[in-house]
């Protein structure tokens, strides 16, 4: 079936004997997109390679599973082809630290040393990816490293501020609408000038920097028709009026979406 995961074996030669070395396959890398949390937002054919890789990667902080692990249990039950990566920082350092930089770019590239091995090997290798593995994944930081190496298929996946903008009944663009998407983790001025030129906004990885966000959408004019969302389409979901939220705290898995309102005949 086209597009299906292969678990082949080895091929038989004219007089049996099974491929050489030489001859084997590679593996192939699978991007493959979780959606936002729900997982009957899977594709059909990201369930058919959970179901069938042999090696199933997801990225997680140390001593906890990753959202796109949790996303595949409705899919997966088998622990044997899990393959955690542990990122060696999360929220410790700022991004821009010299040693945040230097560790990650390290632990991607030992990470990617060591899926080599299992492609090397013939075994397909699916990296999971919360929302699109090509939306601020980092899956990406994997397919650079081994795109060049070996056959790649990246399946898409329903974003994360789609889920969120879907589940908060928000229509986010209308008529001819300039939406924006904007990491919480820019600089206050930066923010601000970005959401000067646009007609609607989506403002993800919220964390810590709600304050900073929340203080740039009131100086914009924003504020009153922002919303705010935790854990879209997860079971403890959030959704309230940015206005209405009390407190400033935010998980990393958290947005505000800003709706455009434009052309409606």
């Amino acid at each position: 079936m086209e597009g299906s995961v292969r678990i082949d074996a080895p091929a038989e030669t004219a007089d049996g004997a099974g491929e050489t070395p030489a001859m084997a396959r590679t593996g192939t890398l699978y991007g493959v997109g979780m959606g936002p949390g729900d997982p009957d937002f899977l594709t059909v054919k990201a369930m058919r390679v959970l179901e069938h890789a042999p090696v199933l990667v997801h990225f997680c902080k140390r001593g906890k599973r990753g959202n796109a692990r949790t996303i595949a249990d409705a899919v997966v039950c088998d622990p044997t082809r899990e393959f955690p990566l542990a990122y060696p920082y999360t929220t410790e350092l700022h991004p821009d630290h010299p040693e945040y930089v230097s560790a990650l770019a390290g632990f991607y590239d030992e990470a990617a040393g060591r899926l080599a091995d299992h492609l090397g090997a013939g075994r397909d290798v699916a990296i999971l990816s919360e929302g699109d593995p090509f939306f601020y994944g980092s899956f990406m930081h994997l397919w650079r490293r081994l795109k060049d190496r070996f056959p790649v298929e990246v399946i898409p996946g329903v974003t994360g501020m789609s889920g969120c903008w879907t589940r908060a009944g928000t229509p986010i663009t209308w008529g001819d609408d300039v939406l924006t998407i904007l990491p919480a983790t820019l600089p206050r001025e930066a923010l601000l000038e970005r959401l000067k030129g646009t007609d609607a906004a989506v403002i993800m990885k919220l964390g810590r920097h709600l304050p900073k966000v929340r203080g740039v959408l009131a100086e914009t004019g924003f504020l009153a028709r922002a919303v705010y969302v935790e854990r879209g389409t997860m079971a403890d979901e959030r959704v309230v009026p940015l206005a209405e939220k009390a407190d400033d705290v935010a998980p990393y898995f958290s947005m505000v979406l800003v709706p455009g309102e434009g052309r409606r005949p």
